[in-house]
């Protein structure tokens, strides 16, 4: 697969995955969340914050996978 398609691929799928995650992240806490203390909301936020990097890194490194020679 070309790099440039591979790219355009990869940055549409770090869109949808930023998207779908922060809507059901927010979901799940409005859900779920919503009597307890603002420190179990803090570290929710905080955690879930960081968590979306871990699928993308993935994503970003396929993206940058070097095209295979002809």
């Amino acid at each position: 697969m070309p790099v440039r398609l591979r790219k355009l691929i990869g940055t549409v799928l770090i869109v949808i995955l930023v998207i779908v995650y922060a809507l059901a992240a927010t979901t799940f806490a409005t859900l779920l969340l919503g009597a307890s203390p603002w420190w179990v909301h803090l570290l929710y936020f905080f955690l879930t914050g960081l968590l979306w990097v871990l699928p993308a890194m993935l994503i970003i490194k396929w993206m940058e996978k070097p095209a295979k020679p002809r």
